[in-house]
């Protein structure tokens, strides 16, 4: 049987994404346009979508008038501390619930998942309780700290271990490997997309998180650039010029990390089952 031969050299789907993916781009490419404008074109009326001139007002502003390069510097350590203690502590919390077997497993699996469930504002009070006992209060710790594991990163590596065939560990126990080097020599290197896409999802939450470091630290030397862009609005007055050059810093970083690690996000959401 013949195939048919495309009218349209792509897929007629793009037809419908394409105007679709645009609502996402033009309010992303506002606030970078909005970032070089003066102060008096971003307040006019009629709104201008397209400078008339690039002025640098609001980065210079951003540099001179606030701690925005400490900022940067807390909310990078943050996501790397995340990222590191994602890695570790999900993938072997992850790889014990799908391969070893240990009393309370399911019980164990099915309490852990079900604290996603839990609003976080319920957790919010106790934890700054707790925070404060030790002394987190204020500090750096407070905001990497609830970051160094999550159910979902385990529950995700957990999908991806899953996936693996079991025969590749046990042609591995057979030649006499213990379940530490089973782990870190056969299937740690083969979940190198599951980790990238687990780095991924710990990027963007810890780099946008906003509640709980607004109430666990009021030091602003301690403030990530979440915290620190929120200085820019007031109840009477926003310094939209400096405000919208803190929105490009604060992206652009993910923005380059999702292009980076997107083939192994795609690959990874098809292997654990997590789609759709």
């Amino acid at each position: 049987m013949r195939s048919r031969k495309r009218i349209l050299p792509f897929s007629g789907w793009h037809l419908l994404l394409m105007p679709l993916s645009l609502l996402f781009v033009l309010p992303l490419a506002q606030m970078i346009l909005t970032s070089f404008m003066s102060d008096s074109e971003i307040n006019r009326f009629p709104p201008k979508f397209i400078p008339s001139s690039l002025h640098l007002d609001g980065y210079i502003g951003l540099l001179t008038e606030s701690h925005i390069l400490r900022w940067l510097l807390n909310t990078i350590l943050v996501s790397a501390i995340a990222i590191a203690a994602h890695l570790v502590l999900c993938s072997l919390a992850g790889y014990g619930f799908a391969r070893l077997s240990f009393p309370g497993k399911g019980v164990g699996f099915f309490l852990m998942v079900a604290t996603v469930m839990i609003p976080t504002q319920l957790l919010m009070i106790p934890t700054y309780l707790m925070f404060a006992r030790l002394g987190f209060v204020d500090t750096l710790a407070a905001a990497f700290v609830p970051w160094l594991a999550t159910a979902f990163g385990v529950f995700l590596m957990r999908q991806f271990f899953l996936s693996l065939p079991a025969e590749l560990e046990e042609a591995a126990s057979i030649d006499g490997a213990s379940t530490r080097q089973i782990f870190f020599r056969v299937v740690l290197p083969l979940a190198k997309p599951a980790l990238a896409t687990l780095a991924l999802f710990t990027l963007l939450s810890s780099w946008n998180d906003l509640v709980w470091p607004l109430i666990a630290i009021s030091d602003d030397r301690w403030y990530t650039l979440q915290v620190g862009l929120t200085m820019f609005q007031g109840t009477r007055r926003t310094q939209w010029s400096l405000l919208m050059a803190g929105n490009v810093i604060a992206t652009l970083p993910l923005i380059i990390a999702f292009v980076v690690a997107q083939k192994r996000f795609i690959a990874t959401m098809t292997f654990s089952g997590l789609k759709g």
